[in-house]
């Protein structure tokens, strides 16, 4: 059991490297996608656990828009993204075709590749009637940068009338890296805007880094429990564990220099063991091809089962023993 009432030391010399700025990100990455404005570009139905204890389908619906003008060290997802304000209706209609091709969902998402409260990336006349479609569900989820969070989040509330849900990406709560992040917020940021949102009875999800660039793998597994917890500590309800990903240019340069590694699935494993038994709130692994991350061929498919369960259970199982490899070494503190 990893002693989460400690302090994180403080950064070690080679963590204080210069930070990446938007002109390097940029000049790494590589063509974006084709899109079409008037259609997202992802969607699907998917069970979650929710916030009324029970798994429940969602709704998922990646919006196609404008890029993020925060340009965040480790985003992809500028790659499904338009040079430029898509124009107004088109969201509606995004969000329309698909949902005529969903099956019937009682909870939805809005992910955008930015933010919800960017005039640029949703424009401010559709509002009211993306409300109006998506308010007849049990509870409606966006994503927004903790420095967009104010009244435009009251009044889309109140538009929708139903449970509203705002994800951020804190990402880290370890100061130095996340400057590093390039996410231009601090963790006051996020606290600021994490009173603000539940204190008007919005619910707050935060996303959280599993071993982000210039960091070891014990330190990520101790920084993302850390990060957990300082997340639940702001008013959070639910937090999403990410393993850090290459994938869109510099990630790769930084992977080249040895800079950054990504994480082990054990150290996904650990960090969910360790934040579930606190009963604090909701804590989801992010499994999207998972399997990058397995160390071990035999038990892969076994751990990420495990890791399943725990998402739809918000319970801790037995862990997993595989003869091919070390499976309490795995994830264990360096």
């Amino acid at each position: 059991m990893i002693d989460r009432d400690r302090p994180i030391e403080d950064p070690a010399p080679r963590e204080l490297a210069e930070a990446i700025n938007d002109r390097q990100i940029l000049a790494a990455r590589g063509p974006k996608n084709r899109v079409d404005p008037r259609r997202a570009y992802q969607a699907f139905v998917e069970p979650e656990f929710s916030v009324d204890r029970i798994v429940e389908d969602v709704a998922t619906i990646f919006l196609t828009n404008r890029e993020c003008p925060f340009r965040c060290l480790m985003c992809d997802l500028w790659k499904n993204t338009t040079d430029d304000r898509v124009p107004p209706g088109a969201i509606v209609q995004q969000i329309e075709h698909a949902l005529a091709s969903l099956p019937a969902a009682p909870r939805i998402k809005l992910y955008n590749s930015g933010n919800f409260f960017d005039a640029a990336a949703v424009p401010r006349e559709d509002l009211p009637r993306i409300a109006k479609i998506v308010g007849g569900h049990r509870s409606v989820i966006i994503e927004n940068h903790p420095k967009l969070c104010d009244d435009r989040a009251l009044r889309f509330r109140d538009q929708c009338g139903t449970d509203l849900e705002v994800a951020i990406g804190l990402e880290t709560s370890h100061p130095p890296t996340l400057q590093r992040l390039n996410k231009q917020i601090t963790r006051d940021d996020f606290a600021r805007a994490a009173e603000f949102l539940t204190s008007n009875g919005i619910r707050v999800r935060a996303f959280i880094l599993l071993r982000p660039p210039w960091t070891t793998e014990g330190e990520g597994i101790e920084r993302a429990i850390e990060s957990v917890r300082f997340a639940f500590n702001s008013g959070v309800d639910c937090c999403a564990v990410i393993p850090t990903r290459s994938g869109n240019g510099i990630m790769e340069r930084l992977q080249r220099e040895g800079l950054f590694t990504p994480p082990r699935l054990t150290s996904l494993e650990t960090v969910l063991d360790e934040t579930l038994r606190w009963q604090s709130g909701i804590v989801l692994a992010d499994l999207w091809d998972a399997e990058q991350f397995a160390s071990c061929t035999v038990c892969a498919r076994q751990r990420i089962d495990r890791l399943q369960r725990m998402n739809r259970t918000q319970t801790v199982p037995p862990p997993v023993t595989c003869p091919a490899c070390d499976s309490e070494g795995g994830g264990r503190l360096e």
